[in-house]
């Protein structure tokens, strides 16, 4: 057979000269054998399609193996049952024709079988229906010619054992067709209807193109952004230098004023407007020290300190800080037990962690409410609770504490606030510290915030030591 035979119309089955194939078969075992032959290249096809799958799907592999199992059971049932049949005392022919038609119905595809000569010695309907036309038994160049009807034929591999074709016709069906010799000459054409198989790969491979495509883009982005955020720290860094140094200016003039190191400034007015001037100027040093600091955490450029710290020490830390503004204010701070917990981490980032929170929690309880300040150990874990009877936060405002920078409404905008980064700074810390942060509040009740932080056991076997 020659690859030019592929077009299909001029092709004519294997030709005589196969050295290899000149035993002598009886009828009865050539038809056997064409069963056997057809029964196992299902199997097969149903195997690599069903494991091609599999590489996309979530379905069980030993699902599938069964089900293969069982598939290849039933070929196997069907070949002995061929063999006994083909072994059997020969009929009259009419019989013979009648057996080979019913085995032929068996095969799950097209089949026909052909003599040397070209003449068509039995066929199932799978094959009439690939033809496409009823009427009498063609011959072998009228199945070709019909089989093609305008489409692509296409030869995929041709070696002494088979020869595999693709046809392509114009009304977007595809046909897979494979020749294999027989004894005597006679040849078998197999025809696979392979076309949801096809449709199924051009979906696939969409997909895994939009896929790539997608990935592509992502990492695109992901650069892009890990760009940006670099650049958002380098700008951070050098603009709070350009305006941290005349900020100190403005500040440390303003207190010579106030000193009247170099004589009485006059007018008592003067006093408080310098007395401004450092308030201001030490408030926006703060506000820039903040933002520096949540861009470098959030980058990953402030590494925090793993020493092993008391919790009880940072807490006590924290209470004397706000004890005497909280009595001021009018606000009663409650503390809960100590709970002897151990963690390794930055102590100075989760005093400042908590000191956030505490200041929120002291800023925005007015006067007569309450702070409750507790904490909950367990085997793996802590849990800091900080609780107030402040003016609480809406739905919308809890949900907007995520990002930085953002105030709420009015009521948010008394002096002092800030940027809006303490809850964004104290976030970033217990992340980076492997905890993790959750808000409770609502409207005129308050507002709770719990901080949970893991315990490492081998710390508090040190801190014991």
């Amino acid at each position: 057979m020659r690859s030019s035979e592929a077009s299909g119309a001029g092709a004519f089955g294997f030709r005589v000269g196969m050295g290899k194939y000149r035993e002598q078969l009886s009828s009865g075992l050539a038809i056997a054998a064409i069963a056997i032959l057809g029964a196992a290249l299902f199997v097969a096809y149903d195997a690599s399609r069903t494991f091609e799958l599999l590489e996309i799907s979530e379905y069980s592999r030993w699902d599938s193996f069964f089900g293969l199992a069982g598939r290849g059971a039933a070929a196997l049932v069907l070949a002995c049952a061929l063999i006994v049949l083909a072994t059997r005392q020969r009929p009259p022919a009419s019989g013979r024709r009648d057996d080979y038609r019913q085995l032929a119905s068996a095969i799950p595809m097209g089949l026909a079988c052909w003599t040397r000569s070209g003449r068509l010695i039995v066929c199932n309907e799978n094959y009439r229906r690939s033809l496409g036309a009823g009427g009498a038994d063609p011959d072998y160049r009228e199945a070709i010619g019909r089989l093609v009807s305008g489409g692509e034929m296409r030869l995929l591999c041709e070696d002494e054992r088979s020869r595999l074709l693709e046809l392509s016709r114009p009304d977007g069906t595809c046909l897979l067709i494979e020749e294999r010799p027989l004894g005597e000459g006679n040849f078998v054409t197999l025809v696979t209807d392979i076309t949801e198989r096809k449709r199924a790969d051009a979906m696939l491979g969409a997909i895994r193109q939009e896929q790539r495509l997608l990935a592509r883009r992502y990492h695109e982005e992901k650069l892009k952004a890990e760009a940006a955020s670099r650049a958002k720290t380098n700008f951070l860094a050098h603009l709070s230098h350009d305006i941290r140094t005349p900020l100190n200016h403005i500040i440390g003039f303003a207190e010579l004023m106030q000193h009247e190191t170099y004589g009485p400034m006059g007018d008592q007015r003067y006093a408080e407007y310098v007395e401004t001037i450092k308030t201001s100027g030490e408030h926006l040093l703060a506000s820039f020290a903040a933002i520096l600091d949540l861009a470098e955490l959030e980058n990953g450029q402030k590494a925090l300190r793993q020493d092993i710290v008391l919790l009880d020490e940072v807490l006590d830390t924290v209470i004397k800080r706000f004890r005497g503004q909280m009595q001021r204010a009018g606000v009663r701070l409650t503390v809960g037990p100590a709970s002897g917990a151990v963690l390794r981490g930055d102590r100075l980032g989760l005093t400042r962690m908590i000191g956030n929170i505490m200041d929120n929690a002291v800023r925005f309880t007015r006067s007569g409410g309450s702070v409750t300040l507790a904490t909950y150990a367990a085997e793996d874990g802590v849990v800091v609770e900080i609780s107030d009877t402040g003016i609480g936060m809406s739905e919308e405002r809890l949900a907007g504490l995520s990002q930085p920078f953002a105030l709420g409404d009015a009521t948010f905008t008394r002096d002092g606030v800030g940027p809006g980064l303490g809850i964004s700074i104290a976030r970033a810390i217990a992340e980076l510290s492997g905890g993790h942060i959750a808000i409770d509040s609502a409207p005129s009740l308050g507002t709770t915030v719990a901080i949970s932080l893991p315990i490492e056991p081998a710390a508090a076997e040190l801190a014991a030591a």
